[in-house]
């Protein structure tokens, strides 16, 4: 049996997926930002594009573009007290749905996910929304996953934005 068809055969479920993507943002609603961050890969990346269908983040500047050392970097400063473009901290829920799973792995062992996402903000009496669509590559790791790659395309990605300090 060749790798593709081994991995073929262990398919994520559809709804494990699910509850995986469902964690993902809770983590992210809880502020739980460095057990968010260990849901990637070493190699992993959380990106957010300016152009609609920007299939590489050397097309074009992005709103995000964070490695995990970045990623590591941005949630320290994000835990400073004196942080003021946090401060108070938002509160965020994260709605995540119509989730689909590409039926099969990519060559690289990596299954592709794809979901809507509605993301409320509420700081300093300011409700922010943003929607838009989520592309996940994630790797099975025993039962569950790693992301190596977290897309998230805003609707309004070619927009201005003021300063963001969460993660979609």
């Amino acid at each position: 049996m060749n790798s593709i068809a081994a991995v073929v055969q262990h398919a994520p479920e559809l709804r494990e997926v699910e509850q995986f993507l469902y964690r993902e943002a809770r983590l992210l609603d809880e502020r739980r930002f460095e057990e968010w961050s260990a849901l990637f890969t070493e190699d992993g990346v959380y990106w957010v594009p300016t152009l609609h269908d920007q299939s590489s983040p050397d097309e074009a500047v992005s709103i995000f573009y964070d490695t995990r050392d970045t990623m590591h970097a941005r949630i320290k400063r994000l835990a400073h007290p004196d942080v003021h473009i946090q401060a108070p901290p938002s509160h965020t829920t994260h709605l995540v749905t119509n989730i689909e799973l590409d039926p099969e792995p990519q060559s690289s062992g990596e299954w592709r996910a794809h979901a809507c996402f509605v993301l409320a903000e509420f700081r300093r009496a300011e409700p922010r929304w943003y929607a838009g669509r989520y592309e996940f590559h994630l790797l099975r790791q025993g039962s569950d996953f790693k992301i190596r790659m977290k897309k998230a395309t805003l609707v309004d990605c070619s927009g201005s934005f003021t300063a963001m300090a969460i993660y979609i």
